[in-house]
């Protein structure tokens, strides 16, 4: 009989082993704009670098990718009045209007 473990407190910790890369947008002159996290995927800083230098960052760091940001908190929220990013503020909040 196989018993699941139940989580420690110790099993909750940051763990700085994993690593975290979500590509965000990949611009036609070959920047890759993404965000690395260590530890927690919601903790991330937003990085942009050229492909050969991004794809040689993600063999050092020992992850694979994923595409897409988190899923965004609902309006309104309380989560969602402090959760921005600076490509969300650049395209939303600081654009002038047309």
């Amino acid at each position: 009989m196989t018993r699941t473990p139940v989580p420690s407190p110790d099993d909750e910790r940051w763990n700085v082993e994993r690593r975290f890369i979500r590509i965000v947008h990949e611009h036609a002159n070959g920047m890759v704009e993404f965000e690395f996290a260590v530890g927690e995927p919601g903790m991330f800083a937003e990085m942009i670098l050229p492909r050969a230098e991004f794809e040689d960052f993600c063999r050092t760091q020992g992850v694979q990718p994923t595409h897409g940001p988190l899923p965004a908190a609902a309006d309104g929220s309380a989560q969602g009045e402090w959760e921005w990013s600076l490509r969300d503020a650049r395209e939303q909040h600081f654009r002038a209007p047309d």
